[in-house]
């Protein structure tokens, strides 16, 4: 069918009477559409409107609830905790951030605690969203368990990724890193298995504990850690902050994001924002610009986060999303 030419703003609207047909309040859908437009924009797919189709399934089935409305608490001065109550992360995140800024400008560091929530997406959009009030911003998002343990074929741990955002010193972001605790996001396997196509030899295990290209496998499976043990013992981290620290369910207790099965997945993010030109003497913005260089000075050289960069700089003259997807959303949408 080719692709469809849209704008971030349309990709919104959509998606947002997508999910308000499915059964969110409007300020949740819109919390989640803007997340999903983002990520077209930034050109990650997986969770763009190709995510759409779930997100409702779960709305209907129950997996998520989408009239919840997110409680803000503050235990400590400059710890920031929101219980989801079962509904969407991004909602429950958007507050968090909200209030977390001005402490962390207060104290120098503070904390977001999120618990009880859901799949939050592409976790840089959220962690963006402090370097944008030039602070750095580290986040963390577990999922279901995924990933098994060195030398064992039982997934203890998801894939778990975690995101950092270096401020410019300039409302932008020098720095965009956010990568999974596995060789590859599950959401790839998940989009591959839908498309039928096979995936790379060392991406994934199937139930057998050994190595897949079956992308079906693999979902029964677990997932390939990035650097062995160190990919596990990066996972283990996550799990650490974004389930123990927030008081969410453990991955090896959430309901899989994937399918209709089991009930809402009560999962955590964490984050951190710091101030880092007071922790830097004001030198913060110089160091970063002298790093970033660095990387600029060699031809061919990736620095992370300007793959999306590049994506959202192309993004005013449209986006690109397959016909089928833009289709089936309207479906969605009631059109």
């Amino acid at each position: 069918m080719g692709d469809a030419a849209m704008q971030l703003a349309e990709i919104e609207e959509l998606a947002t009477a997508a999910l308000c047909v499915a059964g969110a309040s409007r300020p949740n859908a819109v919390a989640v559409a803007a997340g999903i437009a983002a990520a077209e924009r930034d050109g990650v797919a997986s969770h763009g409107l190709a995510y759409l189709a779930t997100y409702c399934d779960h709305l209907r089935c129950g997996k998520v609830d989408g009239q919840a409305q997110p409680e803000l608490f503050t235990p400590k001065p400059a710890l920031i905790v929101v219980d989801a109550h079962a509904g969407f992360a991004h909602p429950a995140i958007s507050q968090g951030l909200a209030a977390l800024v001005p402490l962390a400008r207060q104290h120098g560091i503070a904390a977001l605690a999120v618990r009880y929530s859901y799949n939050c997406g592409v976790l840089a959009y959220h962690t963006e969203q402090l370097a944008a009030n030039n602070l750095l911003g580290l986040g963390f998002t577990h999922a279901p368990a995924s990933i098994a343990p060195a030398g064992a074929r039982r997934p203890v741990v998801g894939t778990n990724p975690i995101a950092i955002a270096v401020p410019d010193g300039k409302g932008g972001c020098a720095i965009s890193i956010d990568q999974s605790a596995s060789i590859v996001a599950k959401s790839e396997i998940i989009k591959r298995n839908r498309e039928g196509r096979p995936i790379p030899e060392g991406w994934a295990f199937g139930p057998d504990g050994e190595p897949t290209e079956d992308p079906a496998l693999a979902l029964q499976g677990s997932m390939a850690p990035a650097g062995g043990y160190k990919g596990v013992g990066l996972a283990l981290l996550v799990e650490v902050l974004a389930a123990a620290a927030t008081g969410a369910n453990l991955s090896i207790d959430a309901s899989p994001f994937s399918g209709t099965a089991g009930g809402p997945p009560r999962t955590g993010q964490f984050f951190i924002a710091v101030s880092v030109e007071d922790s830097s003497s004001g030198q913060f913005a110089q160091k970063i610009h002298r790093l970033v260089s660095a990387f600029a000075d060699q031809p061919g050289a990736h620095l992370p986060g300007s793959g999306r960069r590049r994506h959202r700089q192309r993004a005013s003259a449209g986006i690109a999303v397959p016909a089928e997807l833009v289709a089936r959303a309207r479906q969605l949408a009631g059109r």
